[in-house]
């Protein structure tokens, strides 16, 4: 008795809505998978959480706060916010620095989520391929210029 009284309560779900938070997550796993088989500080679970909070936010915001200046708003504490999430990726040893492309690749999971809020899916599609090629292709290219360079 008392559970269906509980769920008569609860909204229905809107299959959209959870149909968009599921992509976000979805696009963020091939570079999360990348960063965690590369034992990066951020990884497989931080990457596809990160996409799909800020497209959660986003839907929020388009629901509550539909005027555009507000979403605009709402935008920038999201991607501030993720930026600091980002910088925690950094790491500093002596003189180097490691974890920017990590950070740039955080970044860049809230651009996809926010992509997919907005039904923008070729964009996120987009970023999601460019962002697991980079990691893939470019690094390993670093590492072999960086070896060229010392010898």
């Amino acid at each position: 008795m008392c559970a269906t009284i509980i769920y008569m309560s609860l909204p229905a779900l809107d299959s959209a809505l959870l149909l968009k938070v599921a992509i976000a997550y979805a696009l963020a796993l091939p570079t999360g998978w990348e960063r965690f088989k590369h034992d990066r500080s951020a990884g497989l679970r931080t990457f596809p959480l990160v996409s799909m909070a800020s497209c959660a936010y986003m839907l929020v915001a388009s629901q509550a706060a539909p005027d555009v200046a507000s979403q605009s708003r709402i935008l920038v504490g999201v991607m501030t916010g993720i930026g600091f999430i980002g910088g925690g990726s950094i790491l500093k040893e002596g003189t180097s620095v490691h974890g920017t492309a990590t950070a740039a690749s955080l970044w860049n999971m809230g651009a996809i989520g926010v992509s997919v809020s907005y039904g923008n899916y070729w964009l996120a599609a987009l970023l999601c391929v460019i962002n697991y090629l980079s990691l893939l292709f470019l690094t390993p290219l670093e590492g072999k210029i960086r070896r060229d360079s010392d010898a």
